[in-house]
């Protein structure tokens, strides 16, 4: 019987958990929003780990600069991962913006707008046709 769930992806998966918990109640930089922990990626012999976060951006504040605050923080948030699971080998993290949220409410406010356009192009076509036919 094949196994459902590789062990690189349970491994990434209870670091997800443990990265979420670590950055929300031990990093404690106040250059940094929300930060959620979308996924994780680890590396088939576990040297590398890439974290992808996204922001609850405030005013002013910079992705790019999050994302460095992040990498800086890294080996203290991997000393800390280290405590909480017990594994031989701890992978470096890698913090990578993830897009894919943002890419996601653009793509869905294009298909919104798409609609209202065809809706509003089907009132004028309606308002064209002879009532008689």
């Amino acid at each position: 019987m094949a196994r459902e769930f590789a062990r690189t992806d349970r491994v990434a998966q209870e670091i997800q958990k443990e990265i979420a918990m670590i950055i929300q109640r031990e990093v404690k930089d106040p250059r940094l929003g929300m930060v959620t922990v979308n996924a994780v990626e680890v590396t088939r012999d576990l040297a590398y780990a890439k974290v992808f976060v996204t922001f609850f951006t405030l005013e002013g504040q910079n992705v790019d600069h999050s994302i460095t605050v992040l990498n800086e923080a890294a080996s203290y948030i991997r000393t800390l991962l280290a405590k909480r699971i017990k594994a031989r080998i701890m992978p470096e993290l890698r913090f990578v913006y993830d897009k894919s949220m943002v890419e996601g409410v653009r793509m869905g406010n294009l298909v919104d707008q798409a609609v209202a356009e065809d809706k509003k192009n089907q009132g004028h076509v309606a308002d064209d046709k002879p009532e008689n036919e």
